[in-house]
């Protein structure tokens, strides 16, 4: 999935490693994502959030998408920071699921994410829903 995610890997993420349930992604923050305080704006954070959330939750196999997510900001990002992304399935039940991301700038916590997750049937064409 993230081989076909040109929009992540443009911002130059990086995955860092991916098992099942599971996945760590890396970007560093350029000027283009820095915001009018000076620091990393943060739909970019949300964004590796959301990238590493969807590594983790398409690990099983079924097409998975987001059906809801929600950030918390803990700490500013700046320029040249590298941001890790953690994604840890918390739950899976049904066709849905619910993944914890915490991004991290040298331990420190920039962000705590939760996403939930549906899995999507595929029509009879084999086109998701």
């Amino acid at each position: 999935m993230f081989a076909a995610d040109a929009a992540s890997r443009r911002l130059g993420m990086e995955v860092v490693r991916q098992g099942e349930g599971t996945a760590v992604l890396r970007m560093t923050v350029t000027p283009a994502m820095v915001n009018g305080h000076g620091t990393a704006h943060g739909g970019y954070v949300f964004l590796l959030a959301d990238t590493a959330f969807a590594c983790a939750c398409n690990s099983h196999g079924p097409v998975t998408v987001a059906a809801g997510a929600d950030i918390t900001f803990v700490a500013p990002a700046h320029e040249g920071d590298v941001l890790l992304a953690t994604a840890e399935e918390r739950t899976r039940y049904g066709r849905s699921g619910i993944y914890d991301v915490t991004v991290a700038r040298d331990g420190t916590v920039i962000a705590e994410f939760r996403g939930r997750s549906r899995s999507v049937r595929p029509s009879p064409a084999g086109e998701p829903r």
